[in-house]
């Protein structure tokens, strides 16, 4: 199920088909291998699951599904010389065989 436009957290909820679980979860689809804008505050990031998408607008895309916790692990941390603070998600780390169109991570549906 997706959200609304620009809602903050989630892009989409994955819910059992018993509805006693629900899997918030944030995607970023991007039509080349680059780096995933984080944002000024890794504590500000929410959603317990991301799936990176590469070659979203392809006929062959590819998902990486990494955890919040990993997300927050692997970020690279930038400071422009106005003091602006960025984090950024570099495809080194998250393009990855351990990450590649890793679905079972998310568990099994029940």
């Amino acid at each position: 199920m997706p959200t609304v436009r620009n809602a903050r957290g989630a892009d989409l909820y994955a819910v059992s088909d018993d509805e006693s679980t629900v899997l918030p979860i944030q995607s970023k689809a991007l039509s080349k291998r680059s780096a995933v804008p984080l944002g000024s505050s890794l504590e500000n990031l929410r959603s317990p699951w991301w799936i990176v998408t590469l070659n979203a607008n392809s006929a062959a895309p590819t998902c990486y599904i990494l955890s919040l916790e990993e997300v927050r692990q692997l970020a690279v941390r930038n400071v422009k010389a106005t003091g602006a603070i960025s984090h950024w998600l570099e495809p080194k780390v998250y393009a990855v065989p351990e990450f590649e169109e890793a679905w079972h991570r998310l568990g099994e549906p029940s």
